[in-house]
């Protein structure tokens, strides 16, 4: 299983860009395996992202803005849903992930 974060590098939005970052920090200290996915740099990877956001999760107008989690072709959510996830101590089940808890205590 592979996160992927899909990004923006070049968001003029300096909100999009914290966001973004924030996410990216948060996975970084966790240790959680990611890969970061420019849209702006690859259209492939754009159009992938928009056609794999489940229709109820995209906005009434306009299409999505970054960043977009996925595990692996799954899709997990938006930074709105990462930040809850985050607040309410969720964040590995809502990667799809056992919690590193669980995991260190296997043998």
């Amino acid at each position: 299983m592979v996160i992927r974060v899909f990004l923006a590098s070049s968001s003029g939005f300096v909100a999009i860009k914290k966001k973004q970052q924030d996410v990216v920090r948060f996975l970084e200290a966790n240790k959680i395996e990611f890969e970061e996915v420019d849209i702006t740099m690859s259209e492939e990877q754009r159009q992938w992202m928009y056609k794999n956001i489940p229709p109820e999760k995209k906005p009434a107008q306009g299409n999505p803005l970054p960043p977009q989690i996925f595990n692996d072709d799954q899709y997990c959510g938006d930074y709105d849903s990462f930040f809850e996830s985050k607040e309410s101590n969720t964040v590995f089940s809502f990667l799809g992930l056992k919690s590193q808890l669980a995991s260190k205590a296997e043998p």
